[in-house]
């Protein structure tokens, strides 16, 4: 199996995974019903559950990488399909309300955890409903961020509702947008009104993740825009930072996708075990898990990246 390289694993064995999909998950005032993939090892009791969102243009079939690495390891994986995914038109009158939609997917997902058991074989009775995470890429990590307490601005500049919930614990936020404002391209400011975040009430504790040569047209800026959650935010405790890594982070939405720029399988597998010990640790599964590879990465002769924290 691969192992990130520098990293210490004290114990990587794994258990088989079972993935099903769709489960369909009833949604009358969404349009649609809500469509998701679990992913949960065959065996064990007391599996926390990580809720992970897709990116633009990606799907709830994506991001095997993460979602088999995680759920191999003992966790339940589930990922929505979010309605950007499914072809909505810009005409659609949800178009406007879908960053507000994509956090309510979240939301139903973890109101819904009876459902989620239910949809796959063998797993009832067998989730810990107190070690509950969000994860998300690009997009995805924006709307993840929503449910850890980012929030975002009005035309006025005044902070929208707090979508904060009290059952998430810990956040892994890759590839999430900065600010906005002036710090967005005209592209970014004329499509998608929404990248406005206010990130000063975001306070769960959170692992961002960023590619030091991630330039993206969404802004003026260069790659550390997308470090600015870990930065102005009070939850967000750790910034890995992946060096060559642009925006898929060596290939973290599948192996040998076409829409992977910079595809390493070192990177993905430094981000595999990096997020895999921060999840452990801030769930409270292992405290040492994340502040060992925060060790080994700082004495690497050649990392593969940097990890800051505060």
């Amino acid at each position: 199996m691969t192992h990130a390289p520098s990293l210490p694993v004290a114990d990587d064995s794994t258990t088989p995974v079972v993935s099903v999909a769709p489960i369909v998950l009833a949604t009358p005032d969404r349009g649609q019903d809500l469509h998701i993939r679990v992913s949960a090892p065959t065996r064990g009791r007391g599996l926390p559950v990580v809720v992970l969102s897709h990116g633009m243009t990606l799907t709830m079939n994506d991001y095997a990488p993460l979602a088999d690495f995680w759920a191999a390891r003992g966790f339940v994986v589930v990922q929505p399909a979010h309605l950007d995914s499914l072809g909505l038109l810009p005409d659609d009158p949800r178009t406007p309300l879908i960053w507000r939609i994509r956090t309510d997917d979240l939301t139903v997902v973890l109101d819904r955890l009876d459902a989620v058991e239910a949809g796959v074989p063998g797993l009832a009775g067998r989730i810990d409903r107190d070690r509950v995470a969000v994860a998300g890429h690009s997009w995805g990590a924006q709307t993840a961020s929503t449910l850890a307490g980012a929030r975002v601005l009005d035309a006025d500049g005044i902070p929208g509702e707090n979508a904060a919930d009290p059952r998430v614990g810990a956040a892994l936020l890759l590839c999430l947008p900065g600010a906005g404002g002036a710090d967005l391209s005209p592209l970014a400011s004329q499509y998608f009104p929404f990248m406005h975040p206010d990130f000063a009430q975001m306070k769960t504790p959170s692992l961002v993740v960023a590619g030091d040569r991630d330039q993206s047209p969404l802004t003026v800026r260069g790659p550390d825009w997308f470090t600015d959650g870990y930065h102005l935010s009070p939850g967000a405790t750790d910034l890995l930072t992946l060096f060559g890594a642009e925006h898929g982070l060596g290939g973290i939405q599948g192996t040998h996708d076409t829409r992977t720029t910079d595809e390493s399988p070192e990177r993905v597998a430094l981000v595999q075990h990096a997020t895999l010990a921060y999840l452990r640790t801030a769930l409270g599964l292992d405290g040492d898990a994340w502040p060992a590879v925060r060790r080994a990465l700082a004495a690497a002769d050649d990392p593969l990246g940097r990890i800051d924290s505060k």
